[in-house]
């Protein structure tokens, strides 16, 4: 057995997280009016199971408007706190770090479930008592060809949104999460306002990237101010923008280099969700050059992610110093225990099997020595036939 980098903890502030692992958000689109429900319990608590050091809560709605879809998370009143409490007992129970994602969908929002179509909700082919909402964004710029024009926010609106952020921040610490994440990324509301495609302003927040960057800086300094001092505030961005005429990812080091400033622990270096496209290279673990390139330039941790599907794969990026933790969705879809295969896989001195009762133990051989040897018939023994 042996110590691999993607099994030791890492300590943000007063959260130390078990292993690198992380299981990124992902969207499901399966509550209504915000609620989760069994389904979340047991879509995020088999990763506990699976034994992943962080789970993150899907792109949460700040404010009802703010959703993506009918179906998406919120938390944007006290009501939703107890749903997502039960969620974060269990993650906790099995000794795993609870995260969650705020976000706004800004032009991106009123959209249809996957299932349903794609583009935005119309009143032809929204689902009964489904209507559409008016989309708000930094510009009149609609979310792609067909899609609305979205009201331009006022400084005052800007305002209402960055305080529904805190709001939601203060419910996230009711709830016990130990992370919470800001949603800077794929095309939505703050990544609307930071990339030159979507934010044509003429204000104090447009022009300039220091300009641009105004509006998502004050809504994290309000959630930093909200969330408590001794847990970790992550961002996620999307490094560079699909068209090479957006963001770049010297951007983005300049603004992980403000997120620092501010108090921000970790910045989750995702991409895309601008320009209609993706002109950058593309294969396994692609965006991993962007978490490389944050951490050492802006001196910040990061979270790598990208088509980042094997153990021995993850272990290099930890070990190797490009990211700080590694975090996967489609493939944690498709095996919950991906942490528990990659400890087997890697010969780590680690315990990532599940408990049904008690503290998790330090290691799997403490746990089989607390069962006692097998005094039964011989395991392999093959049964004759009658």
């Amino acid at each position: 057995m042996n110590t691999a980098a993607l099994f030791t903890p890492l300590t943000l502030r007063g959260v130390t997280l078990p292993n690198r692992l992380v299981v990124a958000p992902m969207c499901q689109y399966s509550v209504t009016d915000g609620f989760v429900g069994d389904y979340h319990l047991v879509h995020l608590g088999r990763f506990a199971l699976g034994g992943f050091g962080l789970v993150i809560v899907e792109a949460t709605g700040v404010t009802p408007e703010g959703r993506i879809s009918h179906g998406d998370v919120g938390l944007w009143s006290d009501d939703h706190v107890p749903g997502l409490a039960r969620v974060v007992d269990f993650l906790h129970a099995e000794g795993t770090a609870a995260g969650i994602q705020l976000a706004h969908a800004g032009a991106k929002a009123s959209t249809l479930r996957p299932w349903d179509g794609t583009g935005p909700v119309t009143s032809e082919n929204a689902r009964p008592g489904e209507a559409p909402w008016p989309t708000v964004s930094a510009s009149a710029v609609p979310a792609g060809p067909g899609w609305p024009a979205p009201h331009p926010l006022t400084v005052t609106e800007m305002g209402e949104v960055r305080d529904a952020f805190a709001a939601a921040t203060l419910r996230s610490s009711a709830a016990g999460f130990d992370v919470v994440e800001v949603h800077a990324a794929h095309g939505y509301l703050l990544h609307q306002f930071l990339s030159p495609l979507s934010n044509h302003r003429e204000d104090a927040y447009g022009g300039s990237l220091e300009a641009r960057m105004r509006f998502p800086l004050e809504v994290v300094d309000a959630v930093r101010a909200a969330w408590p001092a001794d847990k970790p505030l992550f961002v996620r961005v999307s490094s560079v923008d699909g068209s090479r005429d957006g963001m770049t990812v010297e951007d983005t080091v300049a603004f992980a280099r403000e997120l620092k400033a501010r108090g921000v622990d970790a910045v989750h270096t995702s991409g895309g969700g601008l320009g209609g496209g993706w002109e950058h290279p593309i294969g396994y673990g692609y965006q991993v050059p962007f978490a490389a390139q944050v951490r050492a330039d802006a001196d910040i941790p990061t979270v790598a992610v990208g088509l980042i599907v094997d153990a021995h794969q993850a272990e290099a990026i930890v070990a190797g110093g490009a990211a700080d933790l590694v975090a996967i969705a489609r493939e944690a879809q498709d095996d919950p225990n991906f942490a528990v295969h990659a400890a087997r896989e890697l010969a780590a001195d680690y315990d990532v099997y599940p408990v049904q009762a008690g503290p998790r133990l330090a290691s799997r051989d403490r746990l089989l020595g607390t069962l006692g040897p097998w005094t039964g018939p011989d395991p392999v023994q093959v049964r004759q036939p009658a």
